[in-house]
C-alpha cells in the first residue's frame, strides 16, 4: 500500500461518508497512473434506498470514485499540491457491470493530458477481472 486513508486526507477534501477511495495501491507520477481500492461495505449509506432488499452501488459513486482517485493523482503532482481538482467534465461513460455490498472496486486512472488548470484522465473500474464502469473525465485544478 502506498497511501491509506489518512494520508490521502492530506490530499484530497473529501471526507466520509463522501471519501471514496479506501487506499492507493501504485501511485507513478512518471505515467500519471493511479491505482486505488475501495472497499464496498454491506453498511454504505446509500445501500439503505438503493435499492431496498437488492442493494447496488449507485453507478455515478463509482465515477466519483474514478475521479477522486483521479484527483489524488494530479493533486499529488509538485505544481499542484494544496490545490483543489473539481470535476469539469463527463465523457463517454459506459456501466458495464454492477457493484455489490462485499466487492472491492480497483480504480485505475491514466491522467492522459494536464495542460495549465486542466487535467484529463481515462478511468476504469474493476470487480475482479471484470470491468465495471469506464469514463473519460476532465479535472479543473483550482
Amino acid at each position: 500500500m502506498v497511501m491509506n486513508q489518512e494520508d490521502i486526507k492530506k490530499i484530497i477534501p473529501h471526507r466520509d461518508p463522501f471519501l471514496l477511495v479506501d487506499e492507493v495501491l501504485e501511485l507513478d507520477s512518471v505515467t500519471n497512473k493511479i491505482v486505488a481500492l475501495k472497499h464496498v461495505r454491506e453498511e454504505e449509506y446509500y445501500f439503505k434506498g438503493h435499492f431496498p432488499g437488492r442493494p447496488i452501488m449507485p453507478g455515478v459513486l463509482i465515477v466519483e470514485s474514478l475521479a477522486q482517485a483521479g484527483a489524488i493523482a494530479l493533486l499529488s503532482k509538485e505544481e499542484f499540491k494544496g490545490k483543489y481538482a473539481l470535476f469539469a467534465g463527463i465523457k463517454d461513460c459506459r456501466f458495464r457491470r454492477q457493484v455489490l455490498p462485499g466487492d472491492t472496486i480497483r480504480l485505475e486512472v491514466e491522467l492522459v493530458k494536464i495542460r495549465g488548470p486542466v487535467g484529463y484522465g481515462v478511468g476504469k473500474a474493476y470487480v475482479g477481472d471484470e470491468l465495471a464502469v469506464n469514463v473519460d473525465m476532465t479535472f479543473a485544478i483550482g
